[in-house]
């Protein structure tokens, strides 16, 4: 999983998964969302993202127990 800010476009996505993106649906007004062929998620992208996210260029990371 990848998750990249670009400051220039105030965009930031969240990558899955390296599939092909075949389908991109914009589900909310300036969340796009990317599926493969079968239907999974491949990405997010989040537009004007530091109107929508607290600090965009930051990420805090947990792996919780089961």
């Amino acid at each position: 999983m990848q998750v990249l800010y670009d400051r220039k476009t105030d965009t930031l996505t969240v990558i899955f998964s390296d599939a092909a993106i075949v389908d991109s649906d914009e589900d909310k007004p300036d969340l796009i969302l990317d599926y493969d062929a079968n239907g999974n998620l491949v990405s997010l992208e989040i537009l004007d993202a530091s109107e929508r996210v607290g600090l965009p260029s930051q990420i805090e990371y947990q792996v919780l127990d089961a």
